[in-house]
């Protein structure tokens, strides 16, 4: 478990900035929160070593480049020893189209989303990772119809 960082208000303006827009110069973060230059990039870099900022990306739209069909995917196993964990975690590593892995609570084990152009695509994902992955009770396929919501930003807590 990671530990907590201590954030106070001018390092949440600071992460709500970079959160809206990571391509802001130092200079414009720092005139958004009322730091001079210096400060502010100390502060971002302190942020980056305590892993807080875990990394600066730019995020695409899915369908302008032609992957817009949005698949969640529930995964049932029995069997849970760490070499069948292993094997799973490299299968989901190297299959690029699954964008996020969570392990659940509940009657299912896995949940994946998966971003890809065509049903076709889907099924050469299902078939690769099935093929990949050993001891799979139920493989479930959802497709989203439509996105409601999409954010990538944190509502950060207050101190």
């Amino acid at each position: 478990m990671s530990k907590l960082a201590k954030l106070d208000d001018i390092d949440r303006r600071i992460l709500n900035a970079l959160q809206q827009d990571a391509s802001l110069s130092i200079q414009d973060i720092a005139d958004k929160v009322g730091l001079s230059t210096n400060p502010c990039w100390r502060r971002i870099k302190r942020l980056e070593d305590e892993g807080v900022i875990l990394r600066r990306v730019a995020l695409l739209d899915p369908a302008t480049v032609g992957l817009g069909i949005t698949v969640f995917v529930s995964v049932r196993t029995e069997n849970h020893s760490k070499s069948w964990l292993d094997v799973f975690a490299r299968s989901v590593d190297i299959i690029p189209e699954i964008i996020e892995c969570h392990r659940l609570t509940g009657k299912d084990d896995y949940l994946l989303k998966i971003q890809v152009g065509s049903i076709d695509h889907y099924d050469h994902v299902y078939k690769r990772f099935v093929e990949l992955v050993p001891n799979l009770v139920d493989v479930s396929s959802t497709f989203s119809m439509e996105t409601v919501k999409f954010s990538t930003s944190l509502s950060l807590p207050s101190s």
